[in-house]
């Protein structure tokens, strides 16, 4: 037996190893997200959109850089290993990513954790996720309560993500959307500022919308400006840095503010700081659109 042949032989089987252990790390995130109320798809130990959705919806509500991916913050805090990858990110699977989180899967997610919570077999020696996830939604959606008393219902007391009541507006408007619809939403807007499909975050506005101090823009106009963006600073990370907040409106539509921490690179070039990010939503046949954008520096 060759020499050459044992070394291949050995590589082939490290490989294979390797692989294995991969596929484990994979479906523990699988689970770890499942009993959290993130993740509704099989443990299989495969890479998905599905699974990059769940791993957004986990870094927006741990206050992590949102990246759709397992990078190193993402599984420290899961207690996991980061995924290897030599490759850059894909624009067709990053797409699919935020295509995924922007449809939303609460209802599915719902009828998960539903099942989870009734079933004798159910797991519940990890509740370090699943707990935290309970108390940040029903937080959130207290204080989405708070601000809509006059429109909403009580919020059932310990309330979690899949109990929260749906934002509704006042009796003029037909917006009903989940608060986790909301931010599943932002973060796919967020995410996809990232797609290196440059300008892909402009498939969320409307035809015409209000942009910043610049007037009413049409798609494209707002398109460009954002290629200008992201050639001006090619590096970007992005922080949910806080909780949301909603504002029925008047009509079809909903004002959803939330802090946005930012670090921007361009070869030595530096910028970093904190932003309070407005978007006004317009329900258009069952997707959501951004019909105004503003921010303001944050204290």
């Amino acid at each position: 037996m060759s020499r050459r042949f044992i070394l291949f032989a050995v590589a082939v089987g490290l490989a294979l190893v390797e692989a294995v252990s991969a596929d484990d790390n994979v479906r523990d995130v699988q689970m770890k997200l499942r009993d959290g109320g993130f993740y509704s798809g099989e443990i299989d130990g495969a890479y998905s959109s599905q699974l990059d959705a769940a791993l957004t919806r986990y870094q927006i509500r741990n206050g992590l850089p949102i990246t759709g991916q397992l990078d190193v913050d993402t599984s420290k805090a899961l207690g996991a290993k980061p995924a290897v990858t030599t490759t850059a990110p894909d624009s067709g699977q990053s797409s699919e990513t935020w295509r995924t989180l922007r449809k939303g899967e609460r209802q599915t997610l719902a009828k998960t954790n539903a099942r989870e919570t009734s079933s004798p077999t159910a797991d519940r020696s990890k509740p370090d996720v699943a707990s935290r996830q309970s108390s940040s939604a029903a937080t959130a959606a207290a204080r989405i309560q708070s601000e809509t008393a006059p429109v909403g219902s009580p919020l059932p007391e310990n309330a979690t993500a899949a109990q929260a009541p749906a934002v509704k507006s006042n009796s003029s408007s037909a917006l009903n959307v989940s608060t986790d619809q909301l931010r599943d939403y932002v973060g796919a807007f967020v995410l996809a500022g990232l797609d290196p499909r440059v300008g892909a975050e402009a498939d969320f506005f409307a035809d015409h919308v209000g942009y910043y101090d610049q007037g009413v823009l049409g798609r494209e106009k707002v398109r460009e400006d954002l290629q200008r963006y992201a050639a001006r600073w090619p590096e970007r990370r992005f922080w949910f840095a806080g909780d949301m907040t909603v504002e029925p409106q008047t009509g079809n539509r909903v004002r959803v503010t939330f802090p946005l921490r930012y670090e921007l690179r361009n070869g030595a070039q530096h910028s970093s700081g904190k932003i309070d990010k407005t978007l006004m939503l317009e329900m258009v046949g069952e997707d959501l659109q951004i019909v105004a954008v503003s921010e303001r520096k944050a204290d």
